[in-house]
Formats: C-alpha cells, structure tokens, sequence
C-alpha cells in the first residue's frame, strides 16, 4: 500500500497529497529561511523520493529568493508550504495534517544559527488553558483556520435564509 499525507496551509485555500516515500526531514538555520518561514528555522521534509505531489486545491504563489531556489506560499494567508531547488522540492513539515512522525534528522544551515535556539527544550512550559490571564480572551476566540483533513468546500459556506 502507497503511503499518502496531505496538508495545506492556514486558510484552506492551497491544499496538497504527496503518495509514496517522503525523504528526509531537516530544518535550516540560514538566514533566507529564517525571513521565509519567519521564525528560527525553516523545518522541511523533502518530497523528492515521493511518487507525486499533487496540488488538490489551489496552488502555492512562488518567490524566487534567489538565483537557484524559489519559495511557494499561500497568497491569501501567507503559510509557508514549498522549497523548491534544482535537486527537488521540500515541504514545509507543519505544513502536513499529521506532522507528528516527520522528525528532522539534520540541521542545516548552522552558521545562522541563532543562539536562543539552543536553551528552546529549557523553557518553562504551560498548556494554552493553563494561561488563566488570558482565559477571557481566549474564550473569545472563533477559528478560521482549515481543519487537518482534506474538506469537499472551503471556507464552509454560510448558510442562507433562502436555505
């Protein structure tokens, strides 16, 4: 049986499914993709080895961050979802339903490393509901954010008084 992930971005409208084997899952420390994921490091799993990657809604806008490597996003959200090079394309791992089980086996990128990245797992920690200053304002909050599975209709459609 061929192994098969989706996932898309925030909003819904770009969506993917890679079939078959996903290579190896690194993240990066180099500056273009600190900028392009905005965040410490860029974690991606290349797609490479997949027997396809199809886009099943929409398609990712690209940004050519440099001569050799461009970058898909979601233009209506802004989720980071590609890494696209001349040697095959990578995917953002978050960007997956289920990222649980893709772990990265490599760093790249370490020169850029920022030093902060190395006292992360020395945090304290607490559950979002534990934040009982913000109890309020996080009851308030209605999400808009796609669900981790594939849907028929995206956004859900409102229903009408004519319904």
């Amino acid at each position: 049986m061929t192994e098969e992930r989706s996932g898309g971005c925030q909003c819904g409208a770009v969506r993917f499914r890679v079939r078959g084997k996903l290579g190896h899952a690194s993240i990066c420390h180099c500056r273009m993709c600190q900028k392009a994921f905005g965040g410490f490091y860029a974690p991606l799993v290349s797609v490479r080895e997949a027997d396809s990657v199809d886009w099943t809604r929409g398609e990712p806008a690209r940004f050519q961050s440099s001569n050799v490597v461009a970058r898909g996003f979601c233009s209506a959200c802004g989720t980071p979802l590609t890494y696209e090079a001349p040697d095959g394309m990578a995917l953002a791992i978050a960007a997956f339903d289920k990222p649980d089980d893709i772990v990265p086996v490599i760093a790249y990128g370490v020169e850029g490393k920022l030093p902060c990245t190395d006292h992360m797992p020395a945090l304290p920690v607490r559950r979002t509901e534990e934040d009982f200053a913000a109890a309020a304002f996080l009851a308030s909050v209605v999400s808009h954010q796609h669900p981790d599975h594939d849907t028929t209709d995206w956004p859900p459609r409102e229903p009408s008084t004519k319904d």
